[in-house]
């Protein structure tokens, strides 16, 4: 061994020494003390640069060229120099200056358009895209959210993004350029490392509230990349499953070279972002007590309690306060990645917990991916990507919300022998919400392995074959317990309820490539088959009247009463073929052409198939000369258009065939089960069709640091599914039938700016978009119909509210003149008065509804900022909306004054005779709820949505602890809110296609710091 390092350190001198030698022969001798003169100048105009700067490779010194585009060194360093040259809009460069004076040519950055995104089956130089297609800036990848489509909000130009429950891994509502559907599903398509899955949360029928994002079963921080499709030239290559739009996400690979080992962590707190004011124990008190007067006079105005008791009355029970909590929150990422030539890999870990703002919710998730790519044979390159996920959520029950708000605060929460007050003590039933939330088993786990596996073999020169196989299998367990010591489980005497699902989706790709250049023209062909089928068995069973609630749902056996168990299984299956062809002549003109064929086991018989074309032309007119002479100031100018065809396929399975389901009857003294039929079959059942037609252009200035983009679309949705009204005499109220199509057209606005660049460092990111929704017909003759709170009205957008409007209060001695506009048959002062939109002098709810508003915003906007300086780093984005209303129903609740529960602090201000009130009502027992405009608010906003503050140490500080690059950060999210909603998030929504608006007690967001470290070796 001693012998063998001797050789060793022999042979490194040897090699050093030859090294050095060859190094000083082919190099000029060094001058010492030089002095280098020299120009820098634009490679394409030839023009003078000024401001570049000039570094001396390996020290500080650097000096910056005047108007003229000159510089001078005058150093005690060798020539010849190595110079970094460094300027905003160009290429960085490194060169070996030999000679003074120098004329050095630095070429436009054309970075951003020579980037490569990912598109349908492929990807493309930006530069190259027909379609509209946009990628989520960088920094938005980085927030610290449990699901990747959280990372949305506010980052692309057409796309709104919609919480739709703040509960820890709860879900948003997307919608790309507006939402068309009335009854088949509005979200888009998510495409992750190949693999199409459409997220829509599948039930076991077992526990209570809000289920749980199924895209948070996919770790955030494995994401390199999202592009989203927006046209039809981008999405058409889906097919059936292309209508609302294509969100493409890659996660991380490994690269060739140094190996890396990288730890991200961080951990922080949230709390809710407010509390609705409600009344405390003394003024309900007060409210009850005039309540009860109210409906009997007779038995004085202290029925409820005297003046004395009320002086002794204070604050009483806070029911949010009790309920909401400051969250814990913590996120753990471990990584490794490298390779080498043949061979490329990441392997990542990572561990995440969020507590709820709301006592007893929270979510874990623990996941492992593995993506590997290889190139063993140089016609060969192989990959696969994998990631396993296990989550577990506690979720908050149905109604809990509702239930802060409105129990009263004179109510405790244990009663005097330290047991649960069981509910509500007044006319009014519902339950204490601490011990629902305290004691309810109410939980959800799942495994989720989501994997893909390619192999691409060049069989000629441009031709290349690829098969990939891919598979999503998904298990989920809800648990479900009610204790008998709560009001909820006592009539039951416990009540234990057990779910399982077991998904199971395969996808097989068969594709043909082939790109191929024969003078100045430009070709790529696509051609492939896919099928994909899916497949969920549902189980449940459970159990009621347990001898003891310590055994919770693990011994059902044990119930005396077996609740009745379900099962089901069904699936669905989609066969396609697809050909693509992009073409470019002299990288000026461009033409894309693509089709899909699908079938799809979703439809009617004679229905299965549909195809669904695209095309689409643009001119890069920057490359053309004349352009060049004529605006020698513009870096790119493209202008775009296309037309085409895509589907929706989100109805369910089944809906086409006329189903059977059980049911129970008596036969004589027996129950007999049976099956009926649950539809009309209807085999012409067929696609959602939407047609859409996209004009923009993209233009960059002053050296690329300025990057327009613009469209204008119009999207229309014809065959809309819909349940159609049907004779009686069918044995069937409605039929689901292709009737009625909807409209959407509006503008996207999209700016990069390179604001500063050097030691200080300015990035701009900027989308607003806006979006016109109008519904065109409904079929079958009718122009508008009520369902709710809504009408779908011809004319009009989805989300169009339809109540009564409230014109004042009752006043004393109006009772004559005024009373048949209250709607009540005794009216009395201090009652609300409403319009009589009908005109026959009186009103009826029924007769004298109007339109009222509309969930559809005028515009969104999103604005990101980037700054860095000497290692310092500051992004930021502030997104929101404008014109869009909102129901608030937990202000409907509040505001009955009824003194059965609790109600808004705005009852202070109710009609009384000392307080003759024009705006809020007087105190009445048993009021009517009237849906009104008086419920309907703005729900504009704008939102300091993430912000993250860092600091990157100097590299030599680390090299001796061979540590690449350190960072510690702070991160915020939702941080201020600038709006007039008094909900608790303006920023929310039900998920219903048509209800879409509605704040119905759900999980309020939250706001959350969090300070982390990024650790790289």
């Amino acid at each position: 061994m001693k012998n063998f390092s001797v050789l060793s350190y022999a042979i490194l001198a040897v090699l050093l020494l030859y090294t050095f030698a060859s190094v000083q022969a082919q190099q000029p001798q060094p001058i010492i003390n030089a002095s280098l003169i020299g120009t820098v100048i634009d490679a394409t105009t030839k023009e003078p640069i000024e401001g570049v700067t000039i570094q001396l490779e390996a020290v500080t010194h650097s000096v910056k060229t005047d108007r003229n585009g000159k510089f001078q060194f005058v150093t005690g360093q060798k020539l010849p120099f190595t110079l970094i040259l460094t300027f905003v809009g160009y290429q960085k460069k490194k060169i070996i200056v030999n000679t003074s004076p120098a004329v050095i040519q630095l070429s436009p950055s054309s970075e951003d358009l020579e980037e490569v995104v990912v598109v349908g089956y492929g990807t493309q130089k930006r530069r190259d895209l027909t379609g509209a297609v946009a990628s989520l800036p960088e920094n938005l990848l980085k927030q610290p959210v449990a699901s990747l489509d959280q990372t949305l909000k506010g980052g692309i130009s057409g796309v709104q993004v919609t919480q739709t429950s703040g509960q820890p891994g709860g879900g948003v509502s997307i919608r790309i350029r507006g939402g068309a559907s009335v009854q088949g599903g509005n979200e888009p398509l998510y495409v992750i490392d190949g693999f199409p899955v459409y997220n829509q949360t599948e039930s076991t029928g077992v526990g209570s509230g809000t289920p749980v994002n199924p895209l948070a079963s996919i770790n955030p921080a494995d994401i390199e990349s999202i592009e989203v499709l927006k046209d039809a030239a981008a999405t058409a290559i889906y097919g059936s499953r292309g209508a609302n739009g294509v969100i493409l996400v890659t996660t991380k690979k490994g690269k060739a070279g140094h190996v890396q080992l990288n730890y991200d962590g961080s951990i922080g707190a949230q709390s809710v972002l407010k509390k609705i004011d409600v009344l405390n124990a003394h003024d309900f008190a007060v409210l009850r007590n005039e309540a009860l007067y109210d409906a009997n006079p007779s038995l004085g105005p202290n029925q409820y309690r005297k003046q004395t008791e009320l002086d002794q009355l204070g604050e009483g029970t806070n029911w949010q306060q009790e309920a909401f909590r400051t969250g814990k929150i913590q996120n753990h990422q471990l990584s490794l990645s490298g390779g080498a030539e043949k061979v490329q890999y990441f392997l990542g870990a990572n561990y995440f917990d969020q507590e709820g703002v709301i006592i007893n919710t929270n979510f874990r998730r623990l996941g492992f991916r593995s993506n590997i790519n290889a190139n063993p044979f140089d016609r060969l390159q192989v990959g696969a990507n994998l990631s396993i996920n296990k989550t577990n959520a506690q979720i908050a029950p149905s109604g809990i919300v509702n239930a802060l708000l409105i129990m009263p605060p004179t109510a405790t929460i244990y009663d005097p022998n330290g047991g649960y007050t069981l509910r509500n003590p007044f006319e009014n039933i519902f339950a204490n919400p601490i011990a629902t939330l305290k004691e309810t088993t109410n939980t959800t786990n799942g495994l989720r392995v989501l994997g893909t596996s390619f192999a691409q073999y060049r069989i000629l020169k441009g031709l290349q074959a690829k098969v990939l196989l891919g598979v999503d299998l998904n298990n989920r367990n809800d648990k479900f317990y009610l204790p008998s010591y709560i009001y909820e489980g006592a009539g039951s005497q416990g009540e234990a309820s057990l779910g399982n699902l077991n998904g199971t989706s395969w996808l097989n790709e068969n594709t043909l490539t082939y790109t191929g250049v024969i003078g100045q023209h430009n070709f790529n062909a696509l051609l492939g088959f896919t099928q994909q089928e899916n497949k969920n068995e549902v189980f449940s069973a459970g159990a009621q009247n347990f001898v003891t609630d310590d055994l919770l749902f693990n011994n059902l056996q044990s119930g005396s009463i077996l609740t009745r168990p379900t099962s089901d299984t069904y699936n669905w299956v989609l066969h396609s073929y697809l050909a693509r062809v992009n073409y470019n002549y002299a990288n000026k003109y461009y033409v894309s052409a693509s089709v899909r064929r699908d079938g799809s086991s979703r439809f009617g018989a004679d229905n299965k198939w549909g195809n669904f074309p695209s095309l689409a032309f643009s001119w890069r007119i920057i490359n053309e000369p004349f352009f060049k002479q004529v605006f020698p100031g513009i870096d790119d100018f493209k202008i775009r258009t296309s037309f085409g065809t895509t589907g929706n396929q989100e109805i369910g399975q089944y809906q086409s065939l006329s189903t059977l389901y059980s049911l129970n009857y008596l036969f004589g003294n027996n129950v007999i089960t049976g099956f009926a039929s649950q539809r009309v079959p209807n085999k012409n059942l067929g696609w959602e069709t939407t047609f859409q037609y996209d004009a923009g252009f993209d233009l960059s200035l002053l050296r690329n640091r300025l990057q327009f983009t613009v469209d204008y679309y119009y999207k229309k949705t014809k065959d809309l599914l819909l349940n159609v009204e049907i004779p009686w005499t069918s044995g069937y109220a409605t039929s689901l039938q292709n009737f009625g199509s909807v409209s959407n057209k509006g503008l996207e606005f999209g700016l990069k700016s390179k604001n500063l660049q050097g030691n200080l460092s300015w990035n701009t990111d900027l989308n607003v978009s806006f979006n016109r929704n109008n519904v065109l017909t409904i079929g079958g003759g009718a122009t508008s119909y009520i369902t709710g709170n809504y009408i779908i009205k011809v004319g009009e957008p989805l989300g169009t509210f339809y109540g009564t409007v409230i014109d004042g209060i009752l006043q004393s001695g109006e009772e004559k003149t005024k009373g048949a506009l209250t709607g009540n048959a005794n009216p009395k002062a201090g009652d609300r008065l409403y319009k009589d939109i009908n005109g026959d002098g009186q009103f009826t709810t029924a007769n004298d509804r109007t339109i009222i508003g509309n969930a559809q915003p005028d515009f969104i906007f999103g604005i990101s900022n980037t700054l860095s300086y000497k290692g310092f780093d500051l992004s930021f984005l502030i997104q929101g909306t404008v014109g869009n209303d909102l129901l608030n129903i937990n202000r409907q609740n509040l505001e009955m004054f009824t003194g059965q529960q609790n109600a808004s602090i705005d009852a202070l201000n109710r009609w009384t005779p000392d307080n003759p009130s024009q705006l809020y009502p007087r105190a009445k027992l048993d009021p009517a709820p009237v849906f009104s405009n008086q419920f309907v608010e703005s729900g504009s906003f704008a939102r300091l949505k993430s912000l993250q503050l860092g600091y990157s140490f100097p590299k030599e500080w680390l090299k001796n602890a061979h540590i690449a690059n350190l960072n510690l950060y702070l991160a915020a999210q939702n941080l201020l809110t600038w709006t007039s909603y008094r909900g608790f998030d303006p920023e929310v929504t039900s998920g219903s296609n048509v209800q879409i608006g509605t704040d119905a007690g759900i999980y309020p967001a939250n706001k959350s710091v969090s300070v982390g470290i990024s650790l790289t070796f």
